[in-house]
């Protein structure tokens, strides 16, 4: 383990040498903040709700929302417990306040991808590329933008995208499982 957090957190550390810009900073801080809490999430999926075009999309997000919050920010942190890279290394730079959970995975990688690809697997087609390939763009920005701000190992994100997008895959076929179940009964009937 101590082997992985050394290799993690020098790449955390060149990746802030390389990338990191007074310039931009502000702009990635805004980014990363549009994750906290699910909140440009929340918004988005609530969005969806409202117009029976998109309904599907904002179910989706909805259960792929709920089961990141409690599979990844209730359980996985909490079980592994992983201390915050800036904790550990103090090359590395905190670039926003201190974070109060741990750091495996990474909350706003985990729900933006969960949210980004239930929402692009409910879209019709034509929204597909209207919306849904726009909120995959922005699910990335917030994960990667985690790195930039210092506060997650690159594992941390990497973890959290993956499971964010497999969370959006079985919730849209448990989904689509039970409407299929849900038709053939009404067919029967």
């Amino acid at each position: 383990m101590e082997k992985i957090r050394v290799v993690d957190g020098s790449l955390l550390i060149w990746i802030q040498k390389t990338i990191v810009y007074d310039l931009i900073t502000p702009v990635i801080k805004f980014i990363t903040h549009l994750g906290d809490n699910g909140a440009i999430w929340i918004i988005i999926t609530i969005l969806l709700l409202l117009f029976k075009k998109t309904r599907r999309a904002g179910i989706y997000s909805a259960l792929a929302l709920l089961s990141s919050l409690l599979i990844n920010n209730i359980i996985l942190k909490n079980l592994i417990a992983r201390t915050r890279p800036y904790e550990i290394f103090t090359e590395v730079q905190r670039l926003i306040e201190i974070q109060r959970d741990f750091s495996f995975p990474s909350g706003h990688s985990a729900s933006s991808f969960a949210s980004a690809v239930a929402i692009y697997l409910g879209l019709t087609k034509d929204l597909k590329k209207k919306i849904g390939i726009a909120l995959i763009v922005l699910a990335t920005l917030i994960s990667f933008s985690r790195l930039y701000v210092g506060v997650h190992y690159p594992l941390d994100v990497f973890v959290g995208i993956a499971d964010g997008i497999l969370l959006a895959f079985l919730v849209s076929k448990i989904y689509e499982h039970f409407e299929n179940k849900k038709s053939i009964k009404i067919r029967l009937e």
